[in-house]
């Protein structure tokens, strides 16, 4: 989408430079350097992001008139400093905690046939008030956690080297940027999760979010304020490894949202486009987590389905699987319809 007129060069793309500020995430220490590209800054710093005054500065600073995108980021943010630029993340993730599971809860609300039987577990269902009552906890964690997290984080995120400047980051940049993201945080929040699923882990933090059996989209970011933090760390490390742009962390952070919602959705639909993601989990996979709650030692993954495989995790939802088809085969055989999904003859299954 952002596409500078310059040449695909991957050791640029895993790069640990900035072309903003000289910032080593090894060393965490600035330098100032005299270049027309380059601008002195701070950990710090909540000075104005760019160095140029005009579009032809920036032009002859680069070197080659700016792409359509490149001037649309110059007209928003020139005059605007990194920091305020970085908190746009609080707006993103208000608007998706509200607005994104909207879809699912008047899907929920009128519960047409159509759609209905796309619903993993069918026979649960909650009352609007009570999928408000999720929300407004969501939200209350969101201002008094999730938001001031985001506020104090901005150190963090200059010292890692994101940047805010010119030229954009290529399409490719930001695409494989993004999958190192999901790679690197879907790996550690697996080994987190499964912490979480210990005794300790799960009676003093985890099982605040396993109190929605059958998951809901507002429930995705309901969870025990130290869980909150907790798993901030594997979503920070990617960018910590492979800092890129701002716009790159800002779409990083809100897909990930928008995916643990659909994740969280109670909704296998056959037309969602992750369907088509290599190893991705999903609604019905999570689900299965949810299902057994507590007594889950299955299903660990946050994004990818692969370390579950690899380390014998998901036994139990694969059982589940081959029971299912062997009752379907049974009532497309002729045998009595039961109308479930989890809630057939699954009760053995919560002790794998």
């Amino acid at each position: 989408m952002f596409v500078p007129q310059s040449s695909f060069n991957f050791p640029h793309i895993l790069s640990l430079t900035n072309t903003h500020h000289s910032l080593s995430p090894f060393s965490l220490t600035t330098t100032n350097f005299h270049h027309p590209n380059l601008v002195s800054a701070s950990v710090f710093s909540t000075a104005a992001m760019l160095p140029y005054s005009t579009l032809d500065e920036a032009s002859a600073a680069l070197g080659r008139n700016l792409t359509v995108a490149e001037t649309l980021w110059f007209n928003y943010s020139a005059k605007k400093s990194d920091y305020y630029l970085f908190c746009h993340n609080i707006l993103f993730l208000f608007l998706i905690f509200s607005v994104v599971p909207l879809p699912l809860f008047f899907t929920s609300l009128w519960r047409s046939a159509g759609l209905d039987k796309y619903k993993i577990q069918p026979k649960v269902k909650l009352s609007p008030s009570e999928e408000f009552k999720c929300y407004k906890d969501v939200m209350f964690m969101f201002f008094f956690v999730v938001g001031p997290l985001q506020l104090v984080s901005y150190p963090s995120i200059k010292m890692i080297g994101i940047r805010t400047g010119l030229p954009l980051p290529s399409g490719w940049e930001i695409f494989l940027q993004l999958l190192v993201y999901f790679m690197v945080e879907d790996y550690t929040n697996y080994w987190i999760h499964r912490f979480l699923h210990g005794k300790w882990g799960y009676e003093k933090i985890h099982k605040v979010h396993h109190e929605y059996t059958a998951p809901i989209g507002f429930a995705a970011p309901y969870a025990h304020w130290a869980e909150i933090l907790i798993l901030g760390i594997p979503s920070f490390l990617g960018p910590a490894m492979v800092p890129g742009h701002m716009i790159t962390f800002w779409l990083w952070i809100a897909l990930r949202q928008i995916e643990a919602i659909e994740t969280h959705s109670g909704y296998n639909f056959p037309w969602t486009p992750t369907k088509y993601i290599p190893f991705y989990g999903g609604a019905d996979y999570h689900d299965y987590h949810h299902y057994v709650g507590g007594q889950s030692q299955s299903n660990f993954a946050s994004v990818f389905t692969y370390c579950d495989f690899i380390y014998g995790t998901d036994k139990g939802y694969r059982f589940q699987k081959k029971l299912l088809r062997k009752l379907k085969e049974g009532v497309e055989n002729g045998g009595e319809q039961n109308g479930g999904s989890y809630h057939i003859a699954t009760q053995d299954l919560k002790s794998d």
